[in-house]
């Protein structure tokens, strides 16, 4: 998700990254989810360039699925839909938030419900007025949505986190979860930022992840996972989550690095791969534990170069699930 979107502000200015207070949170991240990017640094070397190291630093499985790349060439248009990127699952479209089966009935994560909420929708390019409407995210008015991001050759983000949401659900409903999306591309565009947060809530998800990719600036790199702050205003109360939220994000961090290989970001939350948030509709209005990740920035090529790569996009989606599995097994 672009920073100039509804549910982000400009980030702070590379020299002082955003260092919010996040309690207990970085305390317990430190000997734990970045042990593994430690061990991927010592071994795949700083010009590894993220892609492929993690299986080497942790021999982490990463289930099989069709590889699906961005294009080669750019679009006329940055932010519309160009080339394709299949599910590893294909599923018939529903006409609202789409919830699976278990694959896996007798996995450890039987009678769990996990909502993934792909950030954006891909037809939301072509529905400005709709996506510009104002909607109450509880301390203030922000856009319903908006299209995301895309790198410099054109592939967008909400083509990029529809596909990990569709290689996340196939690795979670494996363990025995059911699951939900908030939207399959089956709707023209939307659901709009409080919508999301209330299909996790009314789905009384034991923990939702929403999926973006970031649209910063060129040379700025690498995750982070987003954690509510509390908020208790209007119609956004917080409190109860935070504690759970942030536990959540602190396990999906530690095995996205160690999965992908891929350093917690070098512009936001001063090198932890965490940042708190107050200002974000999907995260105030949540009722269940839940967190945003930004698996990159789709505008550096670097970075832009593992959001575009199948094999790439697996082994994230790999991360997301060891976090999620961690989680709700306790």
């Amino acid at each position: 998700m672009s920073y100039t979107g509804p549910d982000f502000e400009p980030p702070q200015p590379r020299r002082s990254p955003l260092r919010r207070p996040l309690t207990v949170a970085i305390a317990a991240l430190v000997p734990g989810a970045l042990l593994g990017w430690g061990v991927y640094a010592a071994v795949a070397g700083p010009d590894d360039g993220g892609g492929g190291g993690a299986d080497r630093a942790s021999g982490a499985r990463t289930s099989a699925a069709p590889s699906s790349d961005g294009p080669a060439s750019p679009s006329a248009d940055p932010k519309a839909p160009t080339g394709t990127s299949p599910s590893p699952t294909p599923r018939k479209p529903s006409p609202s938030a789409s919830r699976s089966a278990p694959a896996g009935a007798n996995g450890p994560l039987k009678g769990k419900v996990v909502v993934i909420d792909p950030g954006h929708n891909p037809g939301n390019f072509r529905h400005a007025s709709e996506i510009n409407r104002k909607v109450n995210v509880g301390t203030h008015w922000k856009e319903c949505d908006t299209t995301g991001t895309a790198t410099d050759a054109g592939w967008p983000e909400a083509k990029f986190t529809l596909d990990v949401a569709h290689r996340l659900r196939t690795l979670l409903e494996e363990q025995g979860a059911t699951v939900e999306l908030t939207q399959d591309d089956d709707r023209p565009y939307g659901p709009c930022v409080d919508e999301r947060a209330r299909i996790g809530n009314e789905a009384k998800a034991d923990a939702a992840i929403s999926i973006h990719a970031d649209g910063s600036g060129d040379g700025n790199r690498g995750f982070h996972v987003i954690l509510p702050g509390s908020v208790h205003d209007g119609e956004a109360d917080t409190r109860a989550i935070v504690a759970p939220s942030a536990e959540l994000g602190q396990r999906i961090a530690g095995g996205f690095v160690r999965v992908t290989g891929s350093a917690p970001s070098n512009y936001v939350g001063g090198g932890t791969g965490l940042v708190t948030r107050t200002d974000l509709g999907g995260l105030n209005l949540s009722t269940v534990p839940k967190v945003f990740i930004e698996c990159g920035n789709m505008r550096d090529g670097k970075d832009a170069a593992l959001l575009t790569s199948g094999d790439w996009r697996q082994k994230a989606a790999q991360g997301m699930s060891e976090g999620i599995v961690s989680f709700l097994r306790g």
